[in-house]
């Protein structure tokens, strides 16, 4: 029979008070968090995406007044492209006179390089290799190169430049302006460092989505066209927006983006989301700091409610549990609880009024079920009792379960009287085979159960073999031919409880009935 626990009822009072305010403050906390960290996510993702969109929108204007720069100088270098003097000092005022270039080049329509500022390069009379000064002589129109690492410095430049025409519409030659990407240059005087001390930062990739600008340099020139935002941008018509996305870098990142009309270039601004939703746990944390003491008070409000309304229905509780001799202290024990509300006095009162009647009632049943009314042997009340009290005790024995081989068939064929027989004689050879101290017991239906105090298992063995040849040896009622099997079970060697115990020896009986039936077998 399952065992189960009992709980007082103002621990059930207190524990599903306490579940409902712990809920409650759970979903509260959980549900702000949520709505908080949405909030925090929504807002950083716009603010990224308008910062991004500023930048790109700044950066382009920038370009555009570049080209615009470039193209007025070409004009009036136009008129002296054989005077080398005054070509360098041209170059040396655009250089000094704007920011948006490291150095300046001019070279003729053959790719001859006529003049430089600063004249430190070195690379006047030299002949152009590099594949977008290439492409700037043959298409002949304003245009941005991309990345590429020059062969005299090996630095990491961006050459935009601009065709010089005369006024012929001759083609003369091409001006140019280089950015070095990792030095100081006008990307880091249009992006800088993010206004926010957040965690934000912003980069510039070009159309192949290498990185052209970062405020970690070592990041310049590796390609991230793997980020989803990044590939996005430059792969589709989405010109500004904003995700949350994992990098390449596999960090979580709120990220705003916006793309350079002008150069194809595109401005991505970003911030760890860890850092974004970090205010969400600080929210939480003071909710709880604040939440706490109000927890434990309405915990403390909670424990003595639940102990005033249960103190009533715990002393009915405890009066009830009595000995048959103690009925009339009871009696009295009853008018001494103090009921202060409707449940509990009316449960007061049908306890009083009705707690003798059935304590006689209860004690009448129990004496008069302790017997098999067939066979007469003991009843499984009985044995449970005995099995229990043994378990506390820890006191060995050995359970021998038996079962009347096709009982049924006896039955159907026979008639249930003939069979109530076969019970009758079956309970007769169990008590001859018993010994004084054993125990017979009708266990239910053609089940029977004899219990062998302070008995190994191989006696057990011994007895249950003896009964069974015997069975076997004599004529039933009416000449029928009957057989047993049996299983054998020893406390505590085979279990450590009596279920267990009895679960042991009905899967040996099991094991016999489903391998022949008429046999003993000993529980693995």
């Amino acid at each position: 029979m399952k065992k189960y626990t009992t709980f007082k009822l103002q621990y059930l009072i207190m524990g599903v008070a306490f579940l409902a305010v712990f809920l409650t403050s759970l979903v509260s906390i959980w549900s702000g968090y949520r709505m908080n960290e949405k909030t925090l996510t929504e807002n950083t993702l716009e603010t990224h995406r308008v910062y991004a969109e500023k930048l790109a929108s700044s950066a382009n204007g920038y370009l555009e007044e570049t080209f615009k720069l470039l193209n007025v100088n070409a004009t009036e270098m136009s008129a002296y492209m054989d005077d080398g003097e005054r070509l360098e000092r041209k170059a040396d005022l655009l250089r000094r006179g704007s920011t948006a270039f490291n150095s300046i080049i001019v070279m003729n329509a053959k790719g001859k390089i006529i003049a430089t500022s600063p004249q430190s390069l070195n690379l006047k009379g030299i002949k152009v290799t590099s594949r977008a000064s290439k492409k700037a002589l043959e298409e002949r129109k304003p245009m941005i190169s991309k990345p590429y690492k020059t062969t005299t410095s090996g630095r990491e430049i961006i050459f935009i430049s601009t065709p010089i025409y005369d006024a012929n519409n001759r083609f003369l030659g091409v001006l140019g302006g280089t950015i070095y990407l990792k030095e100081n240059n006008v990307l880091n005087q249009l992006l800088g460092k993010h206004p926010y001390e957040d965690g934000s930062y912003a980069y510039v990739v070009d159309a192949d989505g290498q990185i052209i600008y970062h405020e970690d340099k070592t990041r310049i020139g590796d390609n991230v066209m793997k980020n989803t935002v990044v590939k996005k941008m430059l792969t589709t018509d989405s010109e500004t927006g904003a995700e949350r996305v994992v990098n390449t870098k596999n960090t979580d990142m709120l990220v705003g983006y916006a793309k350079m009309e002008i150069s194809g270039w595109g401005v991505i601004t970003q911030r760890p989301t860890e850092l974004a939703l970090a205010p969400a746990g600080e929210m939480v944390n003071h909710m709880m700091l604040v939440g706490l003491p109000l927890l434990l008070l309405a915990l403390v409000i909670v424990i003595m409610l639940a102990r005033k309304i249960a103190k009533p229905l715990q002393e009915l509780a405890d009066i009830t549990v009595v000995d048959r001799d103690e009925a009339d202290a009871a009696q009295k024990n009853f008018q001494s609880v103090t009921a202060w509300y409707y449940e509990a006095i009316q449960l007061k009162q049908s306890l009083m009024s009705s707690f003798s009647h059935l304590h006689n009632q209860v004690h009448f049943f129990r004496d008069q079920s302790a017997t098999d009314a067939l066979t007469g042997l003991t009843n499984r009340r009985t044995i449970d009792e005995l099995m229990n009290s043994w378990h506390i005790e820890q006191r060995m024995y050995s359970l021998i379960l038996i079962d009347i081989d096709k009982f049924k068939s006896i039955n159907d064929t026979y008639g249930h009287g003939v069979g109530d027989e076969v019970l009758q004689f079956l309970a007769r050879k169990m008590e001859n085979v018993a010994r004084s101290e054993d125990v017979c017991c009708r266990y239910g239906g053609e089940e029977f159960v004899i219990l062998l105090p302070n008995t190994p298992s191989d006696i057990a063995m011994t007895m249950a073999e003896l009964l069974r040849q015997d069975v076997e040896s004599t004529a039933a009622p009416h000449a029928i031919q009957v057989t047993l099997s049996a299983g054998v079970a020893t406390f505590p060697v085979d279990a450590h409880h009596p279920k267990q115990l009895l679960e042991k020896a009905d899967d040996a009986l099991y094991y016999a009935k489903e391998h022949g039936r008429n046999q003993v077998i000993l529980a693995k």
